[in-house]
């Protein structure tokens, strides 16, 4: 029981350590960070001109569009990674269960493509 609970230790010091860093950091800067809140510190800052409309703007959906679309090509290579990493233990179950999603991905991709939701204007 003893050795297996010692192979814990260096997760348990790393868990430690974060800790440490989470609490300490903050409260540092609370500590040691500028005080004064007048104003002129609660204002918007743009170059030391003096700010000319909104100062937030809305993004097109395109953009969203565009991210989410780069979230999933993110996941897919995340998932190919693994799999061609064990590829050979696999066998042909796992080509078979990576063909079916490749399919999947590559049908959504086309109708991805087809709708126009990457033409950027």
């Amino acid at each position: 029981m003893e050795q297996n609970l010692t192979e814990y230790i260096p997760i348990a010091v790393l868990l430690g350590i974060a800790l440490f860093f989470a609490l300490l950091l903050p409260i540092l800067s609370l500590s040691l960070g500028p005080k004064r809140m007048g104003a002129r510190a609660l204002a918007p800052y743009e170059s030391g001109m003096t700010p000319i409309g909104e100062a937030q703007r809305r993004l097109p959906v395109k953009f969203y569009r565009i991210a989410v679309l780069f979230i999933l090509f993110d996941v897919d290579i995340i998932l190919l990674v693994p799999w061609a990493v064990t590829f050979r233990n696999l066998g042909y179950f796992g080509l078979a269960a990576m063909l079916i999603f490749m399919v999947m991905f590559i049908l959504g991709d086309v109708w991805v493509w087809k709708k126009g939701v990457l033409e950027w204007e």
